[in-house]
């Protein structure tokens, strides 16, 4: 059971949930007609093999930072109860299964998911440990999930899927900023560049997300996919972020910090609700 409850550790399960409800509305606000329960069964278990082979690969790879900072040192890697090759083995196995199963659902969502994975290993992980320039690469691959819910859906492309994954792209500015801003000590430990070189500037990026994120959660309304309540509650919603944003940057603390991270996380899910509830 220990072993298990360790391979299980190396997926993240709670990040691998919000990967699979970014993918669910994505593939709900794609879908033309009544939803097909077993297309979006097939899509959220081939996204959630993929998402957690990719988690469990990226432990692997970066188990000697993890070993040095606190938050990640007590991980079955750098304590040494899983060994490198069997995250390795385990990684690989489920990621290529989640792609593959992708397939029966179409090319498209298993290309977008195959994108993900190389830009969240092979950019964003060794991007961490030299350049700032991570959080950009990090926040594209973020907003991807989404992208595939809705070409599993839809099987194209279409403006209403670039919004959804440009609120998702902004929305991670501020939040991975004031989880930076939190462990700016651990993260130098493990020396992770999450931050820019100055604190005014992380400050500054994060406020600016922030704006842009008002005027781009607006846009789904403005593209006939939601409503006038889902435009009232985005317009809601990303002003008190704002407000965050800007008590962050006039007045720098881990307090503000805190906040700014807890209005993020507040924010999206409440908007995702909206988007659900308030489909045009």
């Amino acid at each position: 059971m220990g072993r298990n409850r360790d391979f299980l550790a190396l997926t993240k399960p709670r990040v691998i949930l919000m990967v699979l409800v970014t993918t669910s509305v994505g593939f709900y606000l794609g879908s033309q007609g009544p939803t097909d329960w077993l297309r979006l069964f097939q899509t959220l278990l081939g996204t959630a093999l993929a998402a957690a082979g990719t988690i469990a690969l990226n432990q692997y790879l970066e188990r000697e930072v993890d070993a040095r900072m606190e938050r990640t040192r007590r991980r079955p890697l750098p304590q040494g109860r899983l060994q490198p090759a069997e995250a390795l083995r385990f990684g690989v196995a489920i990621t290529a299964a989640g792609i593959l199963l992708l397939l029966s659902v179409g090319p498209l969502a298993s290309l977008v998911t195959a994108a993900t994975v190389g830009l969240y290993l092979f950019a964003y992980t060794p991007l961490k440990r030299c350049s700032s320039l991570c959080l950009v690469v990090g926040a594209a691959a973020g907003a991807l999930p989404p992208v595939t819910g809705w070409v599993a859906a839809r099987g194209d492309f279409g403006i209403g899927v670039w919004v959804l994954f440009g609120i998702l792209f902004l929305w991670q500015l501020p939040h991975t900023l004031a989880i930076a801003s939190l462990y700016q000590e651990d993260y130098a430990r493990g020396g992770i560049r999450l931050l820019p070189a100055s604190r005014t500037g992380a400050d500054a990026q994060a406020l600016a997300g922030c704006l842009a994120l008002i005027v781009v959660g607006l846009l789904p309304t403005q593209i006939g996919l939601t409503g006038q309540v889902y435009l009232v509650g985005a317009l809601t919603l990303g002003v008190g972020l704002l407000g965050c944003g800007v008590l962050q940057a006039l007045s720098p603390s881990l307090g503000a910090a805190r906040r700014l991270l807890f209005a993020s996380l507040l924010y999206l899910p409440m908007l995702l609700i909206l988007m659900t509830l308030d489909k045009a």
